[in-house]
């Protein structure tokens, strides 16, 4: 017999129940569904992206490379720095701490052209300063251009271009992105600081000559210098800088991190030696005036072309090359190089106050990284007892020995060569060909001779680099400055410590080692937050890394990767 109580459930649930559980089950269904037609093409209307609504761009950014700066000199200085310079950058910006180099050789040029293209020499061409041609054996210059002009001087200080750089820069994709209303200027003492960094399409480009005393330029970029630059010229304010000589800041013997200001390693500055305060006479690259001269002239050109003052972005790039002449004269640990940077600190908080009244500090982007590091002086090893030695004495003259035993040939590599330019056997091609050597064995010969040599750590044939019994990084390191029409083709990898014969005063860079290739990387202002990363980046990062925060198109030759600790943070 059916009991009638149950017969309104089903188990222990009631059918009413039932009704209300698919009742829900239905309206969500609906739910669902509305939800899914709104978010589809079908009702989707073409609304922009709340992030494309508020992206503001920097109006104008400052790329700064300080020549030849290690990572440490932002804290071996620290507490001798103000606090609107680079403590201003640590503070307020963010820092990359571990930022390397990761080719062959690490130079000024090879860094200048790295750092804007995001690319390695094996692509963008710039294999060194110097490099020599493989099919014609003739030496080139980085920038050199003999179908240019020099404009504001008598000299050839301005048959210049970047015509050998074989990729585009982040400043041309900036040119190109904003159909060419972006402005983009360069400006170093050094001609290669200030051409590279602006690409092929830079408004301008500007370098001093020693000659003319003043910034000049190439008929690649103007037929004249503009009014203002001939008007700062006309000031001669080297000169005003240069008059009273150099004196260090502060009393001498408050520069505890330096060495002491007669080190008989360091080499003089502007003839005097020994290298030791006060200068009476000093020139404007071998002193930190000529930082000054340079960010003085920078603020002039920021008026003079109106920079930031636009609706596109426009991008000024500044190498302050100051910093190279007084290290490679007296070396990392030199009062001063101590001295140098302090005053740099000053003339970037003077530099930075500046922007700050004429853009607005919330809109431009400043960005400070180096083109190269440089090695403790010969010297200063030795008194202290680190591995340290001279590895190319006589080294050409000794090979050449070797390899005419061998082929029959006299002088396969030309002994008018420096074999320390980029750390590299060029061969004489012409005499190869004549004589129908086998280059196989010439380089299995130089490679042979040279691992045997004191100082020398590796010898490597680029050609056979995939079974050389050498550590991946310094491998790929190779690989990437190996560029076939203008690298040699054994790359030497001498020993930590070890110094080219050039260099037995002072100091000199192009290795591997991380004094040469570990290097500040900061970003400030705009939209950038406070902070710091550990993370190994490197030095081709930077270009891709300004693409995304511009949303442009990186350089069409960039390997590099965006730098996820910044571009992850800027207008989410």
């Amino acid at each position: 017999m059916v009991d009638r109580r149950r017969m309104g459930h089903i188990g222990d649930v009631s059918v009413s129940a039932y009704c209300r559980f698919f009742k829900h089950r239905f309206l969500c269904c609906m739910l669902v569904l509305l939800v899914y037609l709104l978010g589809s093409d079908v009702c989707a209307q073409p609304v922009r992206p709340a992030a494309q609504e508020s992206y503001r761009p920097p109006k104008l950014i400052v790329g700064l490379v300080v020549d030849q700066m290690r990572w440490d000199y932002l804290y071996r200085y620290y507490d001798r720095y103000g606090e609107d310079g680079f403590k201003r950058m640590i503070r307020k910006g963010f820092s990359f701490e571990n930022a390397y180099i990761n080719y062959l050789p690490s130079s000024t040029g090879v860094g200048h052209a790295s750092i804007f293209t995001g690319s390695v020499p094996s692509i963008h061409g710039i294999a060194g300063n110097n490099w020599i041609d493989r099919y014609t054996g003739r030496k080139w210059y980085c920038t050199e251009d003999t179908a240019e002009q020099t404009v504001g001087s008598t000299s050839t200080a301005g048959r210049m271009s970047p015509r050998n750089l074989l990729v585009s820069t982040i400043t041309d994709e900036l040119r190109i992105a904003s159909n060419f209303q972006s402005k983009v200027v360069g400006i170093s003492l050094k001609d290669r600081g200030a051409i590279l960094p602006a690409g092929h399409t830079g408004t301008a480009a500007f370098w001093w000559d020693n000659k003319a005393r003043g910034f000049i330029t190439s008929t690649y970029y103007m037929e004249q210098l503009p009014d203002w630059v001939e008007q700062f010229n006309n000031m001669n304010y080297d000169q005003t800088l240069l008059a009273e000589g150099w004196e260090t800041l502060y009393p001498l013997d408050t520069y505890i991190n330096s060495t002491a200001d007669d080190a008989p390693w360091e080499g003089p500055i502007a003839g005097k030696s020994p290298a030791i305060f006060p200068y009476e006479r000093v020139n404007i690259r071998q002193s930190p005036f000529g930082n000054t001269l340079t960010l003085r002239f920078a603020e002039e050109a920021v008026d003079g072309y109106g920079l930031g003052q636009n609706k596109a972005t426009d991008f000024l790039t500044l190498n302050l090359a100051s910093t190279d002449y007084v290290g490679h004269a007296t070396g990392p640990n030199s009062i001063e190089t101590e001295d140098t940077y302090l005053r740099l600190d000053r003339d970037l908080a003077s530099f930075f106050a500046f922007l700050d009244e004429e853009i607005g500090s919330e809109n431009y982007l400043v960005f400070l990284t180096a083109d190269h590091g440089g090695a403790h002086s010969l010297g200063y090893m030795e008194k202290y007892n680190l591995p340290t030695g001279i590895w190319d004495t006589d080294l050409v003259k000794r090979l050449n020995e070797v390899l005419l035993k061998e082929t029959g040939v006299n002088q396969l590599v030309n002994p008018d060569l420096d074999v320390a330019i980029n750390y590299q056997i060029n061969y004489d091609r012409d005499k190869i060909k004549q004589h129908a050597l086998d280059v196989d064995t010439i380089n299995k010969t130089s490679v042979n001779f040279l691992q045997r040599q004191p100082g020398i750590m590796y010898a490597v044939d680029v050609t056979r680099i995939g079974t050389a019994p050498i550590p991946r990084r310094i491998k790929e390191m190779i690989i990437n400055g190996y560029n076939y029409k203008r690298s040699g083709t054994v790359q030497i990898i001498p020993e930590p410590g070890w110094m080219p014969e050039y260099s037995r005063q002072g100091t000199t860079h192009g290795g591997w080692n991380p004094y040469d290739t570990h290097i500040p990387l900061l970003f400030m202002g705009w939209d950038i937050s406070h902070g710091r990363s550990s993370e190994m980046v490197y030095i081709t990062d930077i270009a891709p890394t300004l693409a995304t925060l511009l949303r442009i198109q990186a350089p069409n030759g960039s390997i590099g990767s965006p730098l996820k600790a910044i571009t992850r943070m800027v207008n989410n």
